[in-house]
């Protein structure tokens, strides 16, 4: 085995259920990950059974009791020591990132440097966790609002992201006194395992609750346990609309909270005033990083008519340049899809588009020979296409980018705003009345709005999330933290009369 893979505690046979420093004996079936850079067996998984589920919770509920009355400092600076771990720990957890999932061991790293990231932030905000004083409209009397922790949050995170989105949740979530369960995707386990082991050291040094980092492994069935269970007051789910829809109506039905993060169509508007070199630089990485496993992936172009086939040349030249082979080799550009269900619908998808009408200018398929042993290699695809066909209406979790052309400025936003997803949207421009429509209440609908910039690359400083069939959720920066806690309105009465409301009176 990689010698990473060691380092990180992983073993050819775990369990995927703990509760932090406790691994339980696991009552499901086998999960085998297979890596999709080489096809060759990482290990496997035993998944958590019902049983096993319920351990967990009763280990969340009573360390949550105790968690919420640490300081949020202390809290934070058990966050802190976690991001330090992170850094030790960043060269073979960004390789197994990128061998297990796919994606280049330049994004591999970049993820585990985006937990590095997220845990900073968290232990500056730990002692921000701020409320409101406003003045009463009754004599001698104070108002003022503040926040307590909700409990247990239960986080449902997808396979391109296997680590970084659980840390968004999870280190806020910590700071503001809440206890974690975590159900990762079936297809990246062993990213969560070693997230366990490594979180598990340093609760351990800090005499962390056993209980407020826990791990459930497991297919569909362990979110619907999630979902509708009444002890979870708040369940982050992170994946397909389809999905999103199921969990956001399950936790909805007993009154809940959902954190959702779904589906993208993303669109980068290509003006007749933009820079090309900048605008076909982030066009490229934003369609193909990550093999277009990215929510925010670039799935559409927008192009001027005047500067189109400027761009459609630049594209198809850069496209001949793409290296495609093993992720683990820096001078790879684009690695695998993530197994071969994902290779079905990238072809689906192409021939979909065909059928509409579509005509391929840099032609997709399937690569074979030596180094593709996997079959989960494809090529970057890049179709012309036309706004209203189905398939570009569909988020495609592939590398197919569909070319569209516009003529005004208010074609072209209609056009972005014409899908039902709406996560990530830039323009390429250098017309500042382009620019600030685009930002405007008229401009782009989605949760992320961009200038001169691609459509992925969100930092963490900023709320990350999006709006339609995205789910409206909020992430990582800026004030999403309200999301893991409770508001609470308190008034103190320091007087020495109580007044009624509309002047009632009792003789008393």
């Amino acid at each position: 085995m990689m010698d990473f893979l060691s380092s990180l505690k992983i073993k050819s046979e775990n369990s995927g259920a703990s509760t932090g420093q406790q691994w339980l004996s696991a009552g499901g079936e086998k999960i085998d990950s297979f890596s999709p850079v080489d096809g060759k067996l990482i290990g496997s998984v035993k998944a958590a059974d019902k049983q096993n589920y319920e351990e967990v919770i009763a280990k969340a509920q009573a360390a949550f009791i105790e968690w919420r009355t640490w300081p949020a400092p202390k809290r934070g600076e058990v966050v802190r020591q976690i991001g330090e771990a992170l850094r030790a720990y960043k060269e073979p957890l960004g390789k197994l990132v990128s061998y297990e999932m796919g994606k280049s061991l330049q994004e591999g790293y970049g993820e585990v440097q985006e937990m590095i990231d997220i845990c900073d932030f968290a232990v500056g905000l730990s002692r921000q966790l701020h409320g409101l004083t406003m003045h009463s409209e009754r004599p001698g009397h104070r108002m003022y609002e503040q926040y307590h922790p909700l409990g247990l949050v239960g986080i449902v995170s997808a396979f391109n992201f296997p680590v970084a989105v659980w840390s968004w949740n999870t280190m806020l979530a910590w700071v503001c006194g809440d206890v974690c369960i975590w159900k990762p995707s079936e297809k990246t386990p062993l990213c969560a395992i070693a997230c366990q082991n490594i979180v598990a050291e340093v609760f351990a040094k800090n005499n962390v609750p056993e209980g407020v980092c826990s791990l459930v492994v497991g297919g569909r069935e362990v979110g619907e346990w999630m979902s509708a269970d009444t002890r979870i007051p708040l369940v982050s789910a992170t994946g397909s609309t389809r999905m999103g829809k199921a969990v956001g109506a399950a936790v909805g039905a007993r009154l809940g909270r959902a954190l959702l993060e779904l589906g993208g169509n993303n669109a980068i508007i290509i003006s007749k005033d933009a820079d090309l070199d900048i605008a076909i630089l982030g066009a490229l990485f934003g369609a193909v990083g990550t093999a277009g496993q990215r929510c925010t992936t670039t799935r559409r172009l927008i192009v001027h008519e005047s500067v189109y086939d400027a761009v459609k040349a630049k594209l198809v030249a850069a496209y001949k340049q793409l290296s495609i082979g093993d992720p683990l080799n820096e001078k790879n550009h684009v690695g695998p899809l993530i197994d071969k269900d994902a290779v079905k619908m990238y072809l689906s998808a192409i021939e979909a588009c065909k059928k509409e009408g579509g005509t391929f200018v840099v032609e997709g398929g399937v690569l074979e020979g030596a180094g593709y042993e996997s079959g989960c290699y494809v090529k970057p695809a890049i179709a012309e296409a036309k706004p209203d066909y189905a398939i570009v209406q569909h988020e495609t979790f592939a590398p197919i980018l569909y070319l569209l052309k516009y003529s005004t400025i208010d074609e072209a936003v209609a056009i972005q705003n014409g899908v039902p997803q709406g996560l990530s949207s830039s323009i390429m421009t250098l017309n500042l009345r382009e620019a600030e429509q685009f930002l405007s209440a008229a401009g782009s609908d989605c949760g992320i709005a961009n200038v001169n910039i691609g459509t992925s690359g969100a930092e963490i400083g900023g709320a990350f999330g999006g709006e339609k069939e995205t789910g409206g959720g909020r992430e990582s920066g800026s004030d999403a933290w309200k999301a893991y806690m409770r508001r609470q309105t308190n008034t103190i009465n320091y007087s020495t009369q109580l007044p009624l409301a509309q002047g009632i009176k009792f003789d008393i």
